[in-house]
């Protein structure tokens, strides 16, 4: 859901932008920031374990959009001090119930 979230969020852009995208996901972050995506495009979409990259259309689809905006992956800690995120997660929490309810 991590990866989806900004894949919905960045879908909503529909001309070339500069972004922060901010994600309490390292996962995400990481992807970007430490340049797993590069390695694991070297290393036909295996991992360091020669496992294959779990979700690959999601990352190949946050690949182009990457390439196509001008994004700064920003990591927050989650579940703390930063609001944004703690609305996020309140909005996430009360869909779900909302999901579940039906």
């Amino acid at each position: 859901m991590e990866l989806l979230a900004a894949i919905k969020a960045l879908e909503c852009l529909k001309d070339r932008c500069y972004v922060d995208l901010y994600s309490d996901s390292a996962y995400l972050i990481n992807g970007f920031k430490n340049n797993w995506i590069d390695n694991w495009q070297r290393n036909n979409w295996k991992t360091s374990a020669k496992k294959p990259v779990e979700n690959k259309d999601l990352w190949m689809r946050l690949i182009s959009m990457n390439n196509f905006h001008n994004i700064n992956w920003i990591k927050v800690k989650g579940h703390s001090d930063n609001d944004y995120n703690n609305r996020c997660d309140k909005i996430a929490r009360e869909q779900i119930k909302k999901l579940n309810a039906v």
